[in-house]
């Protein structure tokens, strides 16, 4: 499946069904591809689903021959964290404390405070490292930092020539296999005016086929991207209600906040949903003034331009500036630029990080803009604009196709929500939410999810059978599971069902990593019963010698006490990432209520500026560049999420709390948006208190106490590494001893 991205040529690849966005419909401005004054070959972008992006590549090989076609190099520079290692290491510094620091950094901290962490790294570790040494080591790493550091493989972008490349640019063998990389730079090529073509990757793209796929099984009948209808009422509503986990382009904090005050009701304002939240739009100061222009429409007012003469250039975004093309255009009307000038201009936005040049255009645009009557103001505004386009900032021709995603995602997360998980979690790493906050929403959302299951889960999750199309998950995600052990598992259920664990070790050629990981993923329960159990079974399925390979062994299993919740919780995370079993702060709820800590359902209704406290464990840490300093961070509990909004001053008086907890509590003030009745919500944090130790507790109690997870699990890790021992040396008579439990068993040997 395509992405339907725009490049320089997919005007012409409409026709050619490649890409569904049509420029004549858009109203895209056409120098954006190709102009007269453009002595080069137009950008081709294509997207396609991440998982068979290499058969693409290698298609491309197969169809020009290596001898015509390679990848483009870049140059990786060296970063923070990059450039303090190697200093590090060529000073000599111990590689505990180079490690540690490196791990320890952030890139938004100040030089004062990393002086300080360092010293304290360093008594901590018992180095004595001379203090100039290490102010040695700061100002190295400080000053090394953007030189080149070694050559990489792009991304995608092919170069493509019509006689031998190696006659044009040096090509080398890639380390990955089947692979030819040219030794430029991909902006060298630029300059040298060859043909390029970006081979890119979308996860979002192989989860919709994933779940259209989905769909039609559970339908019966076949259905794709066509028979998604537009328009579609209550899917406006989900967006504009901020439920986006998982949607594409819209799921992120900045755009769940943005979405309930922009409210969009049709397919362009996804466009400039997808545009807006952008470091373009944000520095240049021009969301405020675009959410009133919405205001003033609705309340049927008249849009107010800076001029007529800029009306065809702004009136589809309300007066307001959100695009890159639009910035080329206002060049063109406003300021006199040529059509030549203005591709200069969007090639100096693409590259003024590296290259610095956009300045040059400042007085320009500015002089030329004062000279045909409009506002200075106005003149330097437009301008500021143009770094932030460099940072990050949308053509409209990007934004209006991943609007077309964004918009296909909800419309399957809304009606098919089912569908919608399933292929999330088969398309796994992609996106904005790792598998445990996919799997919590959708059980907010009312689908039911069942565990990894060795006798009848397959290596993807997939609907059952029950009316209700239940989620079964996939052995795909049991932690330390190889694909090809669990494609055997798979593939010998299909002859015969499973009798047991030895069964199903022996008939799909399981080795001990394999079983292990499916008994500490509780996926053999079918087999062996609760997770204490399954992991005395796998402990005895070791590969015997050659001729005994495939004979059973005949012993009794001892009866294990089960594990309590709290340790079976802490087991699911370890091994899979989540749990299917109660959220882990329900067992901490009655403790953090006696210290007033509220769940997210209780502060969803509070009123504007109350004082509260929460506490939830840390799924999210976002500093956006564009935010001054300020971190957003999600919570999660039993009952959802909570927004927390951490100050600057208060991450750098509270660093190691924000930093480090896994479960976190924050007392401060809170807050509801009253532009939006109240939707938006967060908690403007005051205190942060790292609550990560009370996670022990989770092991609960049951009549006596049980310990914790983590001295449960050893215990048995000691007993089963007994056991294993004694059937090496063949001895059947095995005793051992769990949380003061005895149990014993024998066999005829």
């Amino acid at each position: 499946m395509p992405g339907p991205r725009l490049g320089g040529q997919f005007g012409r690849l409409l026709l050619l069904g490649v890409t569904a966005v049509d420029p004549a419909r858009s109203d895209l401005l056409f120098e954006r591809f190709i102009s007269r004054e453009r002595k080069e070959p137009p950008d081709i972008d294509v997207d396609f689903e991440h998982e068979r992006r290499e058969e693409v590549i290698q298609y491309i090989y197969r169809k020009y021959g290596r001898e015509r076609a390679a990848i483009t190099a870049v140059v990786a520079s060296y970063r923070t964290r990059s450039s303090i290692r190697d200093v590090g290491k060529a000073l000599g510094l111990p590689e505990q404390l180079v490690d540690s620091f490196a791990k320890d950094h952030f890139w938004f901290d100040e030089r004062e405070l990393r002086v300080g962490k360092l010293h304290e790294l360093a008594a901590s570790f018992g180095h004595d490292v001379p203090p100039r040494k290490l102010a040695l080591w700061l100002e190295l790493s400080e000053e090394l930092m953007g030189f080149p550091r070694h050559l990489s493989q792009h991304v995608g972008g092919f170069v493509l020539t019509q006689g031998k490349l190696t006659r044009l640019v040096p090509v080398e063998n890639a380390a990955m296999k089947d692979r030819s990389v040219i030794q430029w730079d991909k902006d060298d090529l630029d300059e040298m005016g060859l043909l390029k073509v970006d081979v890119l990757a979308l996860g979002i793209l192989t989860a919709i086929r994933r779940c259209l796929d989905l769909v039609s099984l559970r339908r019966g009948v076949p259905f794709g991207l066509h028979d998604i209808p537009d328009k579609d009422k209550a899917t406006y509503d989900m967006i504009c209600r901020a439920d986006t986990v998982g949607v594409f382009q819209i799921e992120s904090r900045a755009q769940m906040s943005m979405l309930p005050r922009l409210k969009p009701r049709e397919f362009y304002d996804i466009v400039i949903e997808v545009a807006i939240v952008r470091p373009g739009p944000i520095i240049g100061k021009m969301i405020h003034p675009y959410l009133k222009a919405r205001e003033r429409r609705l309340r049927g007012e008249e849009i107010r331009y800076e001029s007529e003469a800029l009306k065809p250039a702004l009136q589809r975004t309300l007066g307001i500036p959100i695009f890159r093309e639009q910035v080329m255009q206002i060049s063109m009307i406003a300021a006199g630029f040529s059509a030549d000038q203005a591709d200069q201009l969007r090639r100096s936005m693409a590259a003024w990080k590296r290259s610095g040049g956009v300045h040059k255009f400042e007085k320009p645009l500015i002089e030329g803009m004062l000279a045909n009557g409009y506002r200075e103001e106005f003149a330097r505004q437009i301008f500021q604009q143009i770094p932030g386009f460099g940072e990050y900032g949308f053509p409209e021709s990007h934004a209006y196709s991943f609007g077309l995603l964004a918009y296909d995602s909800s419309w399957l997360k809304c009606h098919e929500p089912a569908c919608f998980l399933a292929a999330m979690l088969n398309s796994q790493p992609m996106g904005f939410y790792a598998p445990s906050q996919l799997i919590q929403d959708a059980k907010r959302h009312g689908v039911v999810v069942l565990p990894v299951d060795v006798t009848c889960s397959d290596w993807d999750s997939k609907l059952g059978s029950d009316s209700n199309f239940p989620v079964r998950l996939g052995l795909r995600l049991v932690g330390g599971l190889s694909e090809a052990g669990g494609q055997r598992i798979v593939a010998a259920r299909g002859e015969a069902p499973f009798t047991g664990v030895e069964d199903m070790a022996l008939r799909a050629q399981l080795d001990l990593k394999d079983i292990n990981a499916l008994a500490a993923a509780d996926a053999l329960r079918s087999l062996a019963g609760h997770r204490r159990q399954q992991v005395w079974e796998a402990s005895a399925q070791q590969k015997a010698p050659g001729m005994l390979r495939e004979a059973p062994i005949d012993e009794e299993a001892p009866e294990l006490p089960p594990a309590h919740e709290g340790e079976e919780i802490f087991f699911d995370y370890a091994s899979t990432g989540f749990t299917l079993r109660r959220h882990p702060v329900a067992l901490l709820r009655p403790r953090l209520a006696r210290m007033k800590l509220l769940s997210a359902e209780q502060l969803h209704d509070l009123p504007h500026n109350r004082r509260v406290g929460a506490c939830g464990i840390v799924t999210v840490r976002q500093q956006p560049q564009t935010a001054n300093g300020t971190i957003f961070v999600t919570l999660e509990d039993e009952t959802g999420p909570i927004n927390v909004i951490v100050w600057k001053h208060v991450r750098e008086q509270q660093r190691d709390a924000l930093l480090h907890s896994k479960l976190m509590a924050v007392r401060g003030v809170w807050q509801r948006d009253q532009d939006t009745g109240g939707r938006v919500r967060h908690l403007i944090a005051e205190t942060l208190e790292d609550l990560t130790p009370l996670r022990e507790g989770w092991a609960g109690t049951s009549g006596r106490r049980a310990g914790t997870s983590i001295e449960a699990a050893e215990r048995l890790r000691r007993a089963c590494t007994q056991r294993t021992q004694r059937i090496r040396r063949g001895r059947r008579k095995v005793k051992g001893n769990f949380q003061g439990f005895r149990f014993s068993s024998a066999t005829s040997a």
